[in-house]
Formats: C-alpha cells, structure tokens, sequence
C-alpha cells in the first residue's frame, strides 16, 4: 500500500470554492456592519439651500473631504488636481512597476513587505485625511477634538511664513536626493532589479506620497505655508 502524497507548500487551491466562500463571507459580514451602521446614524439632511446662508462648515460630499482637507496645507491646482492625477497614475503604473511574481496567486505578507506596507500606508493616509475633514473639521474649517464644542468659536491660524527661496530648494533637492539614493546603497541589488527607469519611477511617486505627509507636518508644527513660493507655483 503506497504512502498517501504530502501536500507540497507550492501546491494551489481552487479559486471555486476555496476563495469565492471566504469573499462571499467577508462580503455578507461588512454589509451587516453598513446596515446596523446607516441604521444607527441619522441622514445628514439640511434644510432646503438658501443663497443667502452660506453653511459653516461648508463640506463637500465625504469622498471629497480628503481633497477639502488637503486644501488647508496646499495650493488648490496642487491639492484638487495634481495630487489626484498622481494618485491615479501611480495606481495605474502598479502592474507595469512592480512585475514581481514573488506572492502571485496566495495572500502573504512576507514576499511583498515593501509594497503591501506603502500601498497600505497611502490607503491609511487618505482614509485619515477623510476622517480629519468629516468629523475634526468645525465652523470656518477650524480644528476641533471630538470633545470640543463647535458652538464656540476660535481664533484664526497663527501667521504662516515661507521657507526662504534657497532653503525651500535645498530642501527640496535634499529631501528627493537622499530618497533616490539612499535605497540604491542600502538594497544593491534594487536597482538592477528594476530597472533604472522604474527604480526612478517607483520611488518619485513613494516619495510624492510622503511628502504629502512632511508637508503637513510643517503646516501644523512649524505654521509653514510654502517650502518653495515662485511667482509660478507654490510648494
């Protein structure tokens, strides 16, 4: 009598039924928590519009917020059109960028660290900024905790400053040059691997992303407006 064959670590699964009841499973479970939800919540619904009232907050629909939010730390062509176009085009360079088929077919963080860790990190970033705007954002787009009061109204922002031309420059020649650089010496073999073109590529649009972030955190922290102002455009 022969020994029944070990199941290899490489075999595969049938998608049907194998992935299709875990999918079927996870679909039913968040359409009860999206039913309890709108259940419990009150529509936002608001008198009908008047053209001389104005609300305060005036808040776009909650898959705009984001863009709403982003207004606060950049210029509005920077926040309501390139950032978007970049987020799109960087989504639609994924399959061409990353052509790896190292965790093809199974569900593994441990072959794509870097990229399920950034994918998920710019996910987060636009769900927190969603969030900031919805519910953080009170009368005259002010910030306000949860447990604050928007009856009570604050103070403007304290006066914003510029970065000095050549310190914005610097900066921002710092900021991306080490971002280029640094990868290539710490991970030899990156570079080859990708491909010069798609190393430059990849990493421009990983460091787009965080700049989103450096560039908040200079408005909150430091009240700096621009890190490069040109008679052009604003950084």
């Amino acid at each position: 009598m022969e020994a029944p064959e070990k199941k290899q670590d490489n075999d595969y699964e049938f998608v049907m039924p194998h992935l299709v009841s875990k999918e079927v499973i996870a679909t039913i479970i968040a359409s009860i928590a999206l039913l309890i939800w709108s259940m419990a919540q009150n529509a936002p619904l608001l008198s009908i519009a008047d053209p001389n009232k104005t609300e305060n907050p005036a808040k776009a629909p909650w898959y705009f917020v984001g863009l709403q939010e982003l207004l606060v730390y950049f210029d509005p062509w920077i926040a309501g059109v390139t950032i978007p176009l970049l987020i799109i085009f960087g989504l639609i360079l994924i399959p061409y960028l990353d052509t790896t088929t190292v965790g093809s077919g199974k569900y593994s963080f441990r072959g794509r660290k870097a990229a399920i860790t950034h994918f998920v990190f710019g996910f987060v970033l636009w769900i927190g900024l969603i969030l900031v705007g919805q519910y953080l954002r009170g009368p005259n787009w002010q910030f306000y905790w949860p447990w604050e009061d928007w009856s009570v109204a604050k103070s403007a922002e304290e006066a914003l400053v510029n970065m000095p031309q050549w310190a914005g420059i610097a900066f921002l020649a710092l900021y991306f040059g080490l971002g280029l650089t640094l990868p290539a010496l710490l991970f030899k073999n990156l570079v080859k691997k990708l491909g010069v073109v798609r190393y430059v590529t990849t990493l421009t649009l990983v460091l787009l992303m965080y700049g989103v972030v450096i560039k908040t955190i200079l408005r909150l922290l430091f009240h700096v407006r621009y890190i490069l102002a040109t008679p052009w455009f604003n950084i």
